[in-house]
């Protein structure tokens, strides 16, 4: 087992609040425990308001614990001031300093410290080139794209080699293409510069592209961690279930008729196979009857909504290997039989 980077101990974060004149608090992170390993690209997944944020900036030092301790490497920072933790932010806005160039940008840490320019000069270089900006030093933050300025913001939070790199949705301003290259760029340099990257996200697809565990937020808890492939095929709870990618969420009546017990259980779209009612069921297999009541055409695949007998419906998704935007439009309205295997059947909490 790894050494532990980053090490939360029933972590709390309480704000002072007021509205209309009446005083409260509300509690951005809930008494949180969470072990993030050295060299992980370890993702802190959940909607706005979760506590994902406040909990990336209580290991920045931008803000301290109510409650708790959080260790970095072993010590104890949770009342450390920034400059004091080594660690370094990536944010969303790259934060370049406009009249600097990109050179002095990036070696903008080492001046700081009042590294010789010949050195500083060697150093922004080196970094440049890992993050395949070579022959950019002389440049303005302005004369660059939003991925070359993500980038650069990158290479200047590296050149200092922090112990742990914090990056708060630093993908977020990018479109959709240059976002999903940024994505492999990002875990590729995670790679070779074998350092730990704690990621900030709402998008659950870079989460699963780029981590090796995932921490799921909801109202200041965590609701689970786990691989990629844990949270998405074994998810905890019906948050983490509905939240990370789509799932059908079924219960009461509905479960039954299905699976004989109303208990609450999750099935991917994508593990539902779209069958004729002439179909046999294997024993190692869940089945259903309904009549599809919308199609939705998606290139790579089509989305099918089909409204069970006796109540209830199920989303069903079919990539498009054999068929066209016209095939797949004749299906609606006719009578299927949804097939599944059993282990597919995930049962939920919540």
């Amino acid at each position: 087992m790894k050494e532990s980077a980053i090490l939360f101990k029933n972590v709390s974060r309480v704000f002072s609040v007021r509205h209309n004149d009446i005083a409260g608090t509300v509690k951005a992170v809930d008494g949180i425990s969470l072990d993030i390993r050295d060299g992980e690209f370890f993702s802190l997944l959940g909607p706005s308001g979760s506590g994902k944020t406040t909990s990336l900036r209580m290991i920045a030092g931008f803000d301290r614990p109510t409650s708790g301790s959080i260790l970095l490497y072993g010590q104890d920072v949770s009342n450390l001031p920034p400059y004091e933790r080594d660690v370094n932010t990536v944010f969303q806005d790259y934060a370049l300093f406009p009249h600097m160039t990109v050179g002095e940008n990036v070696a903008y840490g080492l001046m700081i410290k009042k590294v010789s320019k010949a050195e500083r000069q060697k150093k922004a270089d080196e970094m440049l080139d890992l993050v395949r900006l070579p022959g950019f030093a002389d440049r303005k933050p302005a004369q660059l794209s939003g991925g070359q300025r993500q980038r650069v913001a990158l290479a200047r939070a590296l050149i200092n080699h922090p112990k742990v790199l914090l990056l708060d949705e630093p993908l977020g301003a990018l479109d959709l293409k240059l976002r999903q290259q940024m994505q492999v760029e990002l875990k590729s340099i995670q790679q070779r510069v074998g350092i730990t990257f704690i990621f900030v996200t709402h998008d659950q697809e870079e989460a699963l592209t780029m981590s090796d565990r995932i921490a799921v937020f909801n109202l200041g808890k965590i609701e689970q961690v786990g691989t990629p492939a844990e949270v998405y095929e074994h998810p905890a709870t019906t948050f983490v279930a509905s939240f990370v990618g789509t799932s059908n969420l079924v219960s009461g009546e509905v479960a039954k008729r299905i699976t004989g017990s109303d208990t609450r259980f999750s099935i991917r779209p994508e593990k539902i196979r779209l069958g004729s009612m002439s179909d046999k069921i294997d024993a190692d297999m869940v089945s259903a009857d309904g009549v599809v009541r919308d199609v939705v055409y998606i290139g790579l695949f089509t989305r099918y909504l089909i409204e069970l007998e006796g109540g209830g419906d199920l989303v069903v998704v079919e990539q498009n290997l054999n068929t066209t935007s016209m095939d797949v439009m004749k299906a609606k309205s006719q009578k299927v039989r949804l097939i599944w295997k059993k282990e597919h059947v995930r049962h939920v909490e919540g």
